[in-house]
């Protein structure tokens, strides 16, 4: 982990309003089962695992940020929700084998994650991702490419999971409209 990091992460979600859930998980929410247990890897402020829960999901919220943790287990407990949040450095963190029946990741790019991913994807479980693209109309995310996909390279990720929906609209026709800097994935362990 790089400490600079951890502290400006920790400095940016001291004042910062929670952002809503991401569009990924927003827009196909009826795809998500009755409950179950869910992880928000990179989780922030955790809105995505504050929608899980609301859903009836238990769900794990990992992020490297003391800040954030402490702000979403402090919203959890006052609206007593199952969101459980945790200090993880995903990248050196041992995933729990076919144990989440959901993972949401959004605004996080990790290669060599993947295959933690889906071996702790519970068979039947469903995987959504969005994140920033290298194909991009605005300056928005972030500016270093290593954090940015490259086109269509989301859908070649995680191996062995049956892509159920997948967009990314690149810089195709009018730009001012449409799902624009980003490409988001749903995914499902068979």
């Amino acid at each position: 982990m790089n400490m600079d990091s951890i502290a400006e992460w920790d400095l940016h979600y001291e004042d910062v309003e929670p952002i809503p859930p991401a569009q990924v998980l927003v827009e196909n929410v009826h795809l998500l089962s009755k409950k179950g247990r869910a992880l928000d890897i990179a989780c922030g402020l955790a809105e995505n695992s504050f929608l899980l829960a609301q859903k009836g999901y238990r769900v794990d919220a990992w992020d490297n940020s003391q800040v954030a943790v402490d702000r979403v287990n402090k919203k959890s407990s006052a609206m007593g929700l199952s969101v459980n949040a945790e200090i993880k450095d995903v990248n050196n963190t041992v995933f729990p084998t076919e144990y989440y029946d959901v993972i949401v990741l959004t605004h996080y790019l990790e290669h060599s994650i993947s295959s933690n991913i889906v071996s702790s994807l519970k068979p039947g479980g469903l995987l959504f991702y969005q994140t920033f693209t290298q194909e991009q109309v605005s300056a928005s995310g972030p500016k270093e490419l290593k954090y940015r996909l490259k086109p269509n390279e989301l859908l070649f990720m995680f191996p062995g999971l049956k892509i159920i929906v997948y967009r990314e609209e690149g810089t195709i026709g009018n730009v001012d409209q449409g799902f624009r800097n980003e490409a988001l994935l749903i995914a499902k362990k068979v």
